[in-house]
């Protein structure tokens, strides 16, 4: 999992840059996130029920912060693991 691309997933989305974030879609690694991604575009686009894009909004911010957690928890444990080698 890459740490830059859920930061830029999030100022994208905070910017409204959906161009860029499009983008991020297609080139990260992470299939959830790219899910997350294109629910959300798609949503934003056609959908005419706020709630609907809202609910694939809140989902994204989710999933990214969710992500960002475990990436910052498993780069603790392996400084901890450099640490103590």
């Amino acid at each position: 999992m890459n740490h830059v691309d859920y930061d830029r997933a999030l100022y994208y989305t905070h910017r409204s840059e959906w161009d860029n974030l499009l983008i991020l879609m297609v080139r990260t690694k992470d299939h959830f996130l790219a899910k997350k991604i294109e629910h959300f575009l798609h949503a934003y686009n056609f959908e005419k029920d706020y709630q609907v894009i809202e609910k694939h909004l809140y989902s994204l911010l989710r999933y990214i912060d969710h992500a960002n957690d475990l990436v910052e928890a498993n780069d603790g444990l392996l400084d901890t693991v450099i640490t103590m080698g």
